[in-house]
């Protein structure tokens, strides 16, 4: 079975401490006097994409936007993207594992959760600002590797998601936003469809995982999303069915098995009633 690309931490660079966990780079170093084109494919860490200056494409999961200046893109693990950046793009490029960065702090992994619930935004010039001085500090620490400086990276790393949600909480609060206990909840829920999509496809197994009922679950998600949890799981499978169609070569049966279903034909009419074409139809029309 041939998998969707996946790429990891540059391992070139020589971080006896950091090795493939953190790596934070140069954007226009890294464009090197040229435009990066990068095809569909998926990492296992988190991507900050942080850009003073951009021009170009960005594709996660299928939603297409233009790249802009003084724009953030955050990528969870698994999501699929293809990006083309163009030469005088200029900013921040962070990758990071998982591991790195919540065990540095108990309360990382709540930070997370809800920093990388949104995939890109764009920011004003002043909180933009605030943004690159940290970013600033972490790539000097991340070369001068002083005592501790695996700490000091995490550490502002924590406030850099900080400053980030308080600018969404910021620009949302002139609309009715969901109370604080929903929107963990949604986020919890939302980080459990990424993660069981394939064993789990019922509203009542993902309310038991998250301690709650199925009521309170229709709650969260009708409250801040407009959407039925089912809806949701729904929209869940078809993303990661499209990720497979694009981003491989497996056959239609061996994409139904991936996502827990046994019979193909179910799988097939079930796709089709939610994109309106076949599974093989979608992946013919998208090439």
């Amino acid at each position: 079975m041939a998998n969707i690309p996946i790429r990891h931490i540059n391992e070139s660079q020589q971080e006896p401490n950091l090795f493939g966990s953190f790596s934070i780079r140069d954007v226009q170093e890294m464009l090197d006097g040229k435009d990066m084109i990068q095809e569909l494919h998926r990492h296992d860490f988190f991507f900050v994409l942080v850009l003073k200056k951009g021009n170009g494409l960005h594709e996660i999961d299928f939603v297409r936007c233009d790249v802009g200046d003084h724009m953030i893109f955050l990528m969870r693990p698994g999501q699929v993207h293809s990006l083309t950046l163009k030469l005088g793009s200029t900013g921040y490029l962070v990758q990071f594992k998982t591991d790195f960065f919540y065990s540095q702090n108990s309360l990382s992994q709540q930070l997370l959760r809800k920093v990388s619930h949104i995939n890109f935004c764009n920011l004003d010039l002043n909180g933009f600002e605030k943004l690159e001085s940290i970013l600033t500090y972490i790539l000097k620490e991340f070369t001068d590797k002083q005592e501790r400086y695996q700490e000091v990276i995490a550490s502002n790393l924590s406030i850099f998601f900080i400053e980030l949600i308080r600018h969404r909480q910021n620009k949302a609060n002139s609309a009715n936003v969901s109370n604080a206990y929903s929107q963990e909840q949604l986020e919890k829920f939302l980080e459990l469809l990424e993660n069981h999509i394939a064993d789990h496809k019922q509203v009542s197994e993902y309310a038991d995982l998250l301690n709650i009922s199925t009521y309170q679950l229709n709650a969260v998600t009708k409250t801040s999303l407009n959407k039925t949890p089912s809806e949701l799981i729904n929209e869940s499978i078809i993303l990661e069915s499209k990720r497979q169609l694009l981003a491989t070569s497996n056959q239609v049966n061996q994409i139904a098995y991936h996502l827990g279903y046994e019979d193909v034909s179910y799988f097939i009419r079930f796709f089709k009633k939610h994109t309106g074409s076949s599974p093989e139809a979608f992946r013919q029309n998208s090439k």
